[in-house]
C-alpha cells in the first residue's frame, strides 16, 4: 500500500515562505511523476506544480516565479518550495502520484493579509 505523507504547511503573513514535504512510503517514487494540488474551500482542485522522473518541471501560472517543486529520489521525498506567498494561496496542498489513485492527506497553507 502506498502512502504519501504532507507536511510543512501552516499559517504565514503574506510575503512570507514555507516549504512543503510529501514522503513516499515505496520506492516507486523514484519512477514517477510527481505532482502538487491545491484546493480551496467552495473551489476545484488545481494543479500547483509537477515534476517527473527527470527533473522536468511545469508550474501553473498562478505560481510561476515563486513556488519551486524539487524532488529527492533517495529519500522518496517531494518538496514545493513557496516563496512570496499571497492570501490567494490559501489552501490545502496535496501530493500526488501522477496517473495513480494514490494521494496524500493533505497540508494547509494559510496566508494572512
Amino acid at each position: 500500500q502506498v502512502r504519501l505523507v504532507e507536511s510543512g504547511g501552516g499559517l504565514v503573513q503574506a510575503g512570507g515562505s514555507l516549504r512543503l514535504s510529501c514522503v513516499c512510503s515505496e520506492s516507486i517514487f523514484s519512477d514517477r511523476t510527481m505532482t502538487w494540488y491545491r484546493q480551496a474551500p467552495g473551489k476545484e482542485r488545481e494543479l500547483v506544480a509537477q515534476i517527473s522522473s527527470g527533473g522536468a518541471t511545469n508550474y501553473a501560472d498562478s505560481v510561476k516565479g515563486r513556488f519551486t517543486i524539487s524532488r529527492d529520489n533517495t529519500k522518496n521525498t517531494l518538496y514545493l518550495q513557496m516563496n512570496s506567498l499571497k492570501p490567494e494561496d490559501t489552501a490545502a496542498y496535496y501530493c500526488h502520484i501522477h496517473w495513480s489513485v494514490y494521494w496524500g492527506q493533505g497540508t494547509q497553507v494559510t496566508v494572512s493579509s
